[in-house]
């Protein structure tokens, strides 16, 4: 690294080519494109972040590594088709979120900005840099991964135009990952059927315009819109019809139309040890870390193009050797816990890991169920890069800690301050009023439908305070068969399927909401820079009574500690 009139010439390992020259624009931590950068101004949106209210545009980003939803890819293809993205983005080791958005521009539509990786000690440099150029960098294309026939004739095209673009983009990947051989999977969930803006339609009705088809069972992720209803909702039709539209391209390329970002809820689930290519974010911790199923963490576009292919990089998760913990984090003491615990301590431990498969001890004596590792694992995947974690004597792997080498684990002990803290940053509102109550960040299950039930049952809903829960066609199937959607519709609930709370906007948010409820430590996170209305989190139960009494008045839970009034 050398420097000329306060210019700074770098250089590293290339993951996509080019040569750019520009303001730098330096954090040291790792940002979520999705709720975190607006695709269509380039701003910084998350609200958490050092960075938030700086413009990405024509700037040289310097940042660790990307965190959080898969979807972030769809927004760095957005903000580079329109104009508003980075001039280049400089990482401290290879990602591939990032990465892969800038190649599915590239491939698909022949844009492009240069994306290298500097390393720990060249990043650091950065921070005192006022503008860095890239000149003529070349990355690598994967030609030394050895290919089967089969993958040689989908590359010439013998698969058709599609499954050839689509093999590009997963050799290029796999190169990023250091992979030097592909592996077959058996099925696929695809994250970007999400609605970023015209870039991602134009990107799935070009896959399906080549005769793009997915060749093993995959299901898609919860869309932007209830596809279903939301006309009736009064969703905007700018926003209606081209979401509904990218759903529609995917179910044309093959894949089931069941719009849930729990895919894991569904009846047919990957067993132990199936090799699968799973994106969105929730979905990827819960698949290797519940199920014990294999996926790296799969960014938006290249979960289809492995899904058109059929093929994989053997890499990451998929190797038994890439699921060890690499941290132990220890949980104190706790007492009489509610169901807050888990997307909060979930939240916390993805900051203090946020780059390392987390060993987690001290939460096994309080027997989570399947929806406490659901809101465990979506929290933590909110502020973790990790694509999985293990909780001692609970998840699969983790049955017997003996078997990690545990003791050479380095350890970070949780303190009941930093439990509290966690507690005070999901709740960026003062207690006191709430227009609305957000459920369902991932979709609720039909259990967590039927407890929201027997909560509402007899009361009544404040009438200016919509309680609102999203959850997947099959699980609200369940609920109604059980009498529990009954019992909501009572009280008031409104159920929305198909689409989640980090797609949900006006109307199905109120115009004049400005402080909104939710249990979701997701949702509580990425809420801010997505609505930009203010946050209130905690129980299930809490939020029933908000949205009994239209507010919410601060008590945390007596295992966090005593109740407080106004932060």
């Amino acid at each position: 690294m050398s420097s000329l009139h306060d210019t700074v010439d770098i250089s590293g390992r290339v993951l996509v080519s080019g040569s750019a020259e520009g303001e730098v624009l330096f954090t040291d931590t790792a940002l979520s494109f999705w709720g975190g950068a607006d695709a269509v101004t380039g701003e910084i949106i998350d609200r958490h972040h050092p960075l938030s209210g700086e413009r990405l545009t024509g700037r040289v980003l310097a940042l660790p590594t990307s965190r959080g939803s898969c979807t972030g890819s769809g927004v760095i293809l957005e903000l580079i088709l329109n104009g508003q993205g980075p001039a280049a983005i400089v990482l401290e080791h290879p990602e591939a979120i990032i990465t892969l958005g800038v190649i599915a521009a590239e491939e698909v539509f022949g844009r492009s900005i240069p994306v290298i990786a500097v390393g720990k000690q060249a990043f650091a440099a950065l921070k005192t840099a006022k503008r860095v150029r890239i000149s003529d960098a070349v990355a690598g294309v994967g030609s030394d991964i050895a290919l089967t026939d089969a993958d040689k004739a989908i590359l010439a095209g013998e698969r058709g135009d599609a499954a050839a673009v689509a093999m590009r983009i997963v050799l290029r990947m796999a190169a990023l990952e250091g992979a030097t051989e592909l592996i077959d999977i058996t099925r696929a969930h695809i994250d970007g059927c999400i609605y970023t803006g015209p870039g991602g339609l134009a990107f799935a009705e070009k896959l399906r315009d080549l005769g793009g088809r997915v060749v093993v069972p995959t299901t898609l992720n919860a869309i932007s819109v209830d596809h279903r209803r939301w006309q009736a909702q009064g969703v905007p039709e700018a926003l209606g019809r081209p979401a509904a539209a990218v759903a529609d391209a995917y179910v044309a390329m093959g894949a089931q139309a069941t719009f849930t970002c729990a895919p894991y809820l569904l009846d047919d689930r990957p067993a132990r040890d199936e090799q699968i290519v799973w994106a969105e974010s929730n979905a990827v911790v819960y698949a290797n870390s519940v199920l014990g199923a294999r996926t790296m963490k799969y960014p938006d576009y290249l979960d289809i193009a492995i899904g058109l292919t059929g093929r994989a990089p053997k890499a990451g998760c998929h190797l038994p050797e890439q699921r060890a913990p690499q941290v132990r984090v220890t949980v104190p003491p706790l007492e009489d816990v509610d169901d807050s615990l888990w997307p909060l301590i979930g939240y916390l431990i993805g900051t203090v890991s946020p780059d390392a498969i987390p060993l987690v001890e001290g939460l096994s004596g309080h027997r989570p169920d399947t929806d406490a590792l659901k809101a465990f694992g979506a929290a933590f995947a909110t502020t973790s890069a990790a694509p999985m974690f293990h909780i001692a004597d609970v998840t699969p792997e983790a049955l017997d800690p003996k078997g990690f080498a545990a003791p050479d684990l380095p350890t970070i002990s949780l303190t009941h301050q930093d439990l509290l803290r966690a507690w005070q940053e999901l709740n960026g509102a003062e207690a006191g009023p709430v227009q609305l109550v957000s459920l369902g960040n991932p979709h609720f299950s039909a259990t967590e439908l039927a407890a929201l039930a027997a909560l509402c049952r007899n009361k009544t809903r404040h009438p200016h305070v919509p309680l609102v829960v999203t959850c997947g066609r099959a699980e609200m199937a369940k609920a109604e068969a059980s009498g529990d959607v009954a019992v909501l519709t009572a009280f008031g609930v409104t159920l929305v399927n198909d689409t989640c709370w980090c797609m949900v906007t006006e109307p199905v948010i109120p115009v004049d909401a400005k402080v909104i409820m939710t249990n979701s430590g997701k949702y509580a996170h990425y809420g801010p820079g997505l609505t930009g209305r203010t946050m209130r989190f905690g129980s299930l139960a809490a939020c029933v009574e908000a949205a009994v009494t239209g507010e919410d008045r601060g008590g945390m839970p007596g295992w966090l500690g005593a109740p407080v009034g106004n932060r």
